[in-house]
Parts: C-alpha cells; structure tokens; sequence
C-alpha cells in the first residue's frame, strides 16, 4: 500500500536541470576544457560531489581542476537563473495538494544542500508544502545519489517502509538511489530518457507531473 511519495528536485519539481547542465559546461570550457559537452553536464545529473569529481578525472585525467570549475558552474548557474529564472514544474502546485488531500505524506530527497533547496523552493513558492525535516539532502548524509541513503533516510523521517514509499525522479542516477533504497520509481523524463537497463528499476514510467493523479 502506497503511503508516501518522495520527490527529487532538480529536473523533477523545478525545471533547473538544463541550467545546471549547461552551467557545467560553460565552467569547463572557461578552463579550457572545450571537449566537456553537454553529455558530460547531463551525465552527473543527481551525481554526489565525490563521485562526480572521480567520473570526470577518469575522461579527463588527474589534472582536470574539479573544484574550481564546480566553483565556476555556481558562478554561471546563478547568472542563468538571473537571466532565465527559476521555473517551477507544470503542475507541481496541483500535484503536491492533491496528494496532501488524499492523505499522502510527502518528502523530498535532493542531492542539493538544504540551503540551496530552501532557497529555490521558496522562491517557487513550493516550500510551504514540505515540513523542514522532509527536506532530506544527500550533502547531510555519508553517500549522495546513486547511493540509496537520501532515500532510506526519507522514509525514516516520514516513518514508512520503502516499499510503502513511491520516489518520483527524473535521471539516471536518482532512479538508482530510490530503486536501491527499495521504494517504487516512477520516473517522469526531463532531458533523457530510460535507457533498457534502467526501465527495468521502474514501476512506472509518466509523461509529467500530473500523470501521478492517475493512479494515485
């Protein structure tokens, strides 16, 4: 029996994924890296730091300046937020009161830190919806995404079973951390789609955001 949905951020209930993606990508080539793609910027999408700094030295060798170009990608992420704003997902309004009226407990499990969630949640006007301690964020816990514990966590704090849980995410690496955690994945595809090997962790695949009141 479903009695909680937890829901990433990025790319899920806020439309930043392609800003960051491209924010990476402009940080790279600032230091020179011109053969950083968008490929790349997609690619550690939900990826811990730790991780991602180990992913990017084994394309791009020992040398490759981790620290300072994630520095720089916050420096261009803010400006394309300045210029584009912050957006939420169509429909997260909608969906998130529904589902509080249906009697669902509801978390977030993000691979940002709590004040960059806060923040963006605020200004978006979604904050409200979730109590402070159903903000669980990766960078407060030993292992981010792909590691399960953002998620484990979730459920802990919302005082449910995982396989009670429903976690609605958008990327690979998310999809991996919910599925480990043992919830149910439904994945709602922002800039790629599941690939054979990750529909399998699916329970179920949906167009947006909304499409979740179709079976809950």
């Amino acid at each position: 029996m479903i009695k909680a949905i937890i829901f990433d951020m990025d790319g899920t209930l806020l439309d930043t994924e392609k800003h960051l993606a491209a924010a990476w990508v402009e940080a790279a080539h600032f230091f020179g890296y011109d053969n950083f793609t968008m490929e790349h910027g997609l690619f550690l999408r939900s990826l811990s730091a730790r991780l991602q700094e180990i992913e990017l030295k084994k394309i791009f060798g020992d040398d490759f300046p981790y620290l300072d170009i994630r520095i720089k990608k916050r420096e261009f992420m803010n400006q394309r937020l300045e210029t584009y704003g912050l957006e939420k997902k169509a429909g997260s309004d909608k969906v998130l009161i529904a589902l509080k009226e249906k009697g669902y407990k509801i978390a977030m499990a993000t691979a940002s830190s709590f004040e960059r969630a806060s923040s963006y949640l605020k200004q978006v006007g979604l904050f409200d919806y979730f109590e402070p301690e159903q903000i669980i964020c990766a960078t407060e816990l030993k292992n981010g995404k792909p590691y399960p514990d953002v998620y484990l966590y979730a459920c802990e704090q919302l005082g449910e079973k995982p396989e009670d849980c429903i976690a609605v995410e958008d990327g690979p690496f998310g999809v991996m951390a919910a599925y480990r955690a043992g919830t149910r994945v439904v994945m709602v595809p922002d800039l790629t789609q599941p690939d054979e090997e990750l529909s399998k962790m699916l329970y179920k695949k949906v167009d947006c955001l909304e499409d979740l009141l179709g079976f809950l």
